[in-house]
Order: C-alpha cells, then structure tokens, then sequence
C-alpha cells in the first residue's frame, strides 16, 4: 500500500451523499480508538466544498470533536471529470467511493484509481457493474498494484465473510449453506434512502446484458462438492427461524460465488454451493410483498415503468423506499441478523456417495444495515486493507471481499465494532 508518498491514507468520495456522510463520520469514529495510535491523515472528496464542510461539521456535532472539520483534508472533484479524479486518487492510499449508482458513476473512479496505483473500495450492490469491472479491469489492476474491492458494505461482507466463518468454524468440509436476512425495526418501521432503489430498479431493467456477460466469460461451472443443494420455492417457510422467505434479491449470491470460485481455483479450498433468502414474517406480509413484487417486476420491463418507479419510490415499495431515507430514530431502532445453515462433511466421512453428515448454524449480527452496519464494514475492509498487508493475495487486482480478506483480521475488527461474528450449533446428524 503507498501510503508514505501520500498526504492521505483515506479518501472518501462522495462525502456529502446520502451513504457517504455515515461512512465520513465512521472513518472519524475510527480515528479516536486507543490502540489504533496515531490519527491517520483522510480527506472527504466531492464536488461541493460547502456541503463537504457542512459533513465534517455535523460529524464534529456528533462525535462531540469540535477540532475535527480542521483536521481533515478536503478535495473538490467530479465523476465527468477525469482530471480531477487522477488528482484525488493520486494523494490516496485507498479511497473509499461511495457515488452510485456505481453502473453509471462507478467505473471512472476504478480506472482513476488504477492508473494511479491507488486501492479503491466502493459499497456497490449491483452484480452486472462488479462482474464488468473484473473482467475490464483485474490484469490491469493486478500489474498496478492497486486492490479493487466492490461490494463491501452491507452487501456483501456479512454474507461472504460469515460463509468462509462458518467453513472455519465446522470440524468437517462445509459443502452447502442457506442464508436468511432478518431486518428488525422499531416502532416507525423500516426506510431506505431511494439510492438503493435505483441502483435495483436498473439492475432489474437490465438482466438480459448481465446474462450476456456471464455467458461470453465463459466459465467453466465450479464442482458441486457432496449433495446439491435444493432451490427453495420462491415462497417458502423456514421453520427454523418460524417465519416465510423469499429469495434475496442483493448482490450476495453473486459475491459468494465468484469468493467460492477464487478460493477453489487460488487457494485449492472446497467450495460451497449457496443460496441467500430474507424473512418476510407472517402470511400478511407475505402478500403485500407478491404485490410490491408483481407491480416492480412489471414497471421495471419498461422505460417509462423505470420513470415511473424513480419518480415514485415511496409509493410503489409500499414506504419501505423514500427520498428523505430514514429518519435517525428509525436508524437507532433496526438492526440485522443472518443466520447461515450449513451442511456438510466430517473429517475422513466421503462425500462422494453419502448424505452429509454434519450440520451447523452461525449467525452475523449487527446495527441497521443500509447505512450503519454499511459504513462499519466500509470502513473496518479500508482499514485491514491497509494494515494486514502481508495476508491480502499476494498482488492487486479486482476482488470480492472474501478472496481479498479470507486471511485477514476483518472478522475480529467487525466483531470489536458491533458486527459479530458467532456459531449458534454444531452436530454430526
């Protein structure tokens, strides 16, 4: 990591956005912790000096720092401007890019950040952009040095790191793991900042040119190792956990399985087949669901369906979406739980033709997701980046967190910020 020609080891661009103002306030949290030493040197980047300082100001009001808008740097650039870019990546160890939808912003800030030899970290949840970005940009990365990480928020560090947890934890070989997301709110409900809904409403409008990518990349399938793992139907009912699921619709699958597929091909570890679902409660929510889903599934097929659900986030999600985003009540009020069920084999027990048989459940758990639980992983995946060097993959390129951080302290450092990391039960069946 180039950090000692560099004024700043982190740079958050984007500060002023929604998202990013919760992970500028993280990154100065993050600065106060005693056995961190000395403050590390950042910067909030952006377009607008006076919204920039307006961030820097309220994080002082929040964190009771009144010094703080003094110590950190400030650089105005902008997303059209390349120039201006290559000027922010060059006084940057890593940046932290939280401008989205990354489909339409990110992919300057990657190649700024490439050119430039500068790490880059971005929170994006949209497999089409994080797939492209591989396959444009991972040799070019790699030669450079610098370490391209997407997808290191919410989506999609619990659920890719919390498969490699559980394949640590089990005495055995983990061959197969469900997922299921349990969001809890407090009495205002659950909002989310329309960002987000863009970023689906695209992706969604989008799907035959991802199943294009896919297809010309043309990989071959990873092995399925011990049973296959069964798909549920779209509506299905957990017992374990008591309550309905519906598949999740986030970039984790996607994640998890380029990790498995690195892992396998990079580290010769099995991999595990995955699938992700999040619970919807009882049969009540279960329909309002279908319809939110009937109605986006239609709109999202046609451009002024697209107009139409960006125009009106809050009425076609059913007020889970709006353009104020969550109020801070509803923030402190909702947390998250993710609890993996895996399966498996025990140690000398042959997957070839038998049934597995060892079984075990962990749980992530951790604050609101969306915003705080975003800017804890954000910023926590920054920080090992720049200080487990020796146990990242041996040179730059454009990873998945699991494949950059399998070896790395991050699970420990999520654990200390309130994303805990735990094993619920282990068995032989």
């Amino acid at each position: 990591m180039a950090t000692e020609a560099r004024p700043f080891h982190l740079v958050v661009l984007g500060a002023s956005g929604f998202t990013g103002q919760f992970v500028a306030q993280e990154v100065a949290r993050e600065q106060v912790v005693p056995e961190q030493g000395p403050r590390l040197p950042w910067a909030v980047a952006g377009r607008s000096r006076e919204k920039l300082q307006r961030v820097l100001e309220r994080a002082a009001l929040k964190l009771g720092r009144p010094t703080l808008p003094s110590e950190v740097g400030i650089i105005i650039c902008d997303i059209t401007n390349p120039a201006s870019l290559d000027e922010m990546a060059k006084q940057a160890a890593v940046v932290l890019n939280c401008v989205g939808p990354y489909r339409f912003y990110g992919e300057p800030v990657v190649k700024a950040c490439i050119e430039n030899g500068t790490s880059c970290i971005d929170i994006c949840g949209e497999p089409q952009f994080l797939e492209l970005m591989y396959w444009k940009y991972h040799e070019k990365a790699a030669e450079k040095g610098s370490y391209i990480i997407g997808s290191s928020g919410f989506d999609s560090i619990p659920a890719d790191l919390g498969v490699i947890y559980t394949g640590n934890k089990m005495n055995g070989t983990l061959t197969a793991v469900e997922s299921f997301l349990t969001l809890h709110s407090g009495p205002e409900g659950l909002c989310i900042h329309d960002g987000t809904w863009k970023s689906a409403v695209y992706g969604f409008g989008d799907q035959s040119n991802l199943k294009k990518l896919r297809n010309e990349s043309n990989l071959k399938p990873v092995p399925i190792v011990g049973s296959k793992l069964k798909r549920r139907w779209p509506i299905s009912y957990c017992r374990e956990l008591n309550s309905y699921s519906i598949p999740f619709l986030g970039s984790d699958v996607s994640v998890v399985r380029r990790t498995q597929r690195y892992l396998l091909e990079n580290l010769e570890q099995s991999p595990v087949q995955y699938a992700a679902y999040m619970t919807v409660g009882g049969i009540t929510s279960v329909i309002k669901l279908m319809f939110a889903g009937l109605f986006f599934l239609f709109f999202v097929k046609f451009g002024i369906g697209r107009q139409l659900l960006i125009k009106f986030p809050w009425l076609f999600s059913f007020g889970y979406f709006s353009k104020q985003g969550p109020t801070q009540k509803q923030i402190d009020a909702s947390s998250f739980t993710l609890t993996f069920f895996g399966q498996g084999y025990s140690q000398g027990f042959s997957p070839e033709k038998n049934k597995p048989n060892m079984r075990i459940c962990t749980q992530v758990k951790g604050p609101e997701a969306g915003y705080v639980a975003t800017s804890i992983a954000m910023v926590q995946a920054a920080m090992t980046l720049l200080n487990d060097i020796s146990d990242l993959p041996k040179t730059g390129g454009v990873f998945t967190p699991g494949a950059a951080f399998s070896r790395t302290k991050l699970i420990d450092r999520l654990n200390q910020r309130g994303i805990e990391f735990s094993v619920i039960s282990s068995s032989e069946v």
